[in-house]
């Protein structure tokens, strides 16, 4: 008997759909929360909206290049975040390509600031029942990884 069996789980599915899957549903809610104005970028904003009001986020993402994995501070806070995303029921997943994820939601802010990208909160928006189809993907795709041990995955935005 399988650890799948045992707990009524499937694998993940196989091959680099799923993966694909994911980089596309994370693009379009990406989008979709910076059109509706439900989106925090920056390690420091987003530490304080978690203390504020933590029950309002519905999606965590954590983004660094190669050169940000030496980066000890970050990865201290990384960790922070991911234990808080954890112990609220956060969804959270990592992005390794600050590039594409500047290009989806810019680089810099409305002040010409540029924008600090290592970590991006999606909030619930104050619309009733919004429901919106790739936050739903993306929340399957981490139970889906947390059933594989994976609790904080790698998704690999689209060209």
């Amino acid at each position: 008997m399988t650890l799948e069996e045992i707990h009524g789980q499937q694998p993940l599915p196989a091959g680099n759909d799923w993966m694909q899957g994911a980089g596309t549903a994370l693009h379009e809610l990406l989008v979709s929360a910076q059109r509706r104005g439900c989106l925090t970028a920056g390690v420091y904003e987003s530490a304080k909206l978690m203390n504020v009001d933590p029950d309002n986020v519905a999606f965590c993402v954590l983004a660094a290049d190669q050169e940000d994995e030496g980066d000890i501070a970050l990865q201290i806070h990384f960790t922070l975040i991911q234990a808080f995303c954890c112990e609220n029921d956060i969804d959270i997943v990592r992005v390794n390509d600050m590039a594409k994820l500047a290009a989806i939601v810019g680089s810099s802010e409305d002040s010409g600031e540029p924008r600090d990208l290592h970590c991006i909160l999606i909030t619930n928006p104050n619309e009733e029942g919004w429901k919106d189809p790739a936050l739903e993907k993306l929340n399957l795709f981490c139970e889906e990884s947390r059933n594989v041990n994976d609790w904080v995955p790698a998704i690999t935005l689209p060209e």
